[in-house]
C-alpha cells in the first residue's frame, strides 16, 4: 500500500493499456487527416498506423522518459515518430519485392488492401511524417521557453535517422534479403538482427531518455546494454513464435521464415536453445538496469513482456 499522500504507480497492465490507447490519440493528431488531399494516401497511412500492434517502441519511449523526466509533449512526439518509422518498415517489408506477405496485424497488408504503388508511397510518407513530427518546434510543458529543447530535439532526430538508415534498420533488411537460402553463422545472424530489429528498439529507449535531463556516461552505457539485450531478445522470440504459433495468434503469416528458407535462431540453434537464449537476454536486460534501482521498473517489465509475449 502506498504511503499517505503518495500516488502508487499503476500496475503494469494498466500502465501499458494507458500508453497503447493514448497512442491512438497521439497518432490521430500527428498523422494527416484522411479528408486532406491526397485523401487515399492519407487514408492508407492511417489504415496501417492506427488501431493495431503492441506499440512496443512507444512503450519503451514512455518508460525511459519516465526514468529521466522527459516532458510529456516531447515523449508524445518521440513515441509517434518511432512508431511511424516502424510501421513504414512493415509496409515495405510486406511488399512483393521484399517478403510478399498478405497479412499484418490481423488485417490485409497495405499493398493488398490498396495497391503496390500506394504501399510504396505510404512507407515513404510515414518516414517523412516521423521526422516532421519529431523536429517540429514546441514549448516546454510549463508553457515557457526551454533553451535546451531544440538541441535535444536535434540529437533525437539524428539518433532516429541513424537507427532507420543503412547502418540500422535498412541495412539489416538488406542483409536479410541477401541471406535468403544462405547459411549464416550465429555472429552473422546476430549482426543482421542488431541492425534490422535492435537499432530501432535501441532508438526508442534513447529517444525517451534524451528528451529529459543530460545523461551521464554510465547511464548511457547502462541503457545501451539494456537496449542491446532486448533488441536481440525481441528477434529471438519472433523466430520462436514464427516456428511455434499460428497465423491467427500472430496476426501475420506463421511459418514464413522456414517457407522462405531464411536463416533464424531456431534454424541455427534449435527451439530449446533459442528459448534458453531469450531467457539469458532477459536476465542481461535486468542486470543492465541495476544502477537505476526501482526507478527502472517499467523498462524491466517491458523486457519481461518482450521475452514472454505470445504474439
Amino acid at each position: 500500500m502506498a504511503a499517505p499522500g503518495v500516488v502508487a504507480a499503476p500496475a503494469f497492465a494498466q500502465w501499458m493499456g494507458q500508453v497503447q490507447s493514448g497512442m491512438e490519440e497521439v497518432l490521430n493528431r500527428f498523422l494527416p487527416s484522411a479528408s486532406v488531399v491526397p485523401a487515399r494516401l492519407h487514408e492508407a497511412m492511417r489504415y496501417t498506423a492506427m488501431d493495431g500492434g503492441k506499440r512496443v517502441r512507444p512503450l519503451l519511449v514512455y518508460a525511459a522518459g519516465e526514468l529521466f523526466d522527459t516532458p510529456r509533449a516531447l515523449l508524445e512526439r518521440a513515441a509517434a515518430a518511432v512508431e511511424m518509422i516502424h510501421v513504414y518498415s512493415l509496409v515495405h517489408d510486406d511488399m512483393p519485392c521484399m517478403d510478399d506477405d498478405a497479412l499484418r496485424r490481423g488485417k490485409p497488408t497495405v499493398h493488398i488492401r490498396y495497391d503496390e504503388a500506394t504501399a510504396l508511397l505510404v512507407g515513404d510518407a510515414l518516414q517523412a511524417q516521423a521526422f516532421d513530427t519529431l523536429a517540429a518546434p514546441l514549448e516546454s510543458e510549463a508553457g515557457s521557453a526551454d533553451a535546451g529543447l531544440p538541441a535535444r530535439q536535434l540529437r533525437m532526430v539524428k539518433l532516429l535517422a541513424e537507427a532507420a538508415g543503412s547502418v540500422g534498420m535498412c541495412g539489416g533488411q538488406a542483409i536479410d534479403l541477401a541471406s535468403v537460402g544462405m547459411t549464416l553463422s550465429l555472429a552473422e545472424l546476430e549482426q543482421m538482427h542488431r541492425l534490422k530489429t535492435g537499432a530501432l528498439l535501441r532508438a526508442a529507449v534513447l529517444l525517451g531518455a534524451l528528451g529529459g535531463k543530460a545523461l551521464t556516461a554510465a547511464e548511457s552505457a547502462a541503457l545501451d546494454d539494456y537496449a542491446r539485450a532486448i533488441g536481440l531478445a525481441f528477434q529471438v522470440v519472433d523466430d520462436i513464435l514464427d516456428a511455434t504459433a499460428d497465423s491467427a495468434t500472430l496476426g501475420k503469416t506463421a511459418g514464413k521464415d522456414a517457407a522462405d528458407n531464411k536463416p533464424t535462431y531456431v534454424s541455427i540453434l534449435g527451439l530449446a536453445e533459442s528459448q534458453a537464449l531469450a531467457g539469458r537476454l532477459q536476465a542481461d536486460a535486468h542486470e543492465a538496469l541495476a544502477p537505476f534501482g526501482g526507478k527502472a521498473r517499467r523498462l524491466r517489465e517491458l523486457a519481461d513482456l518482450i521475452v514472454q509475449r505470445k504474439t
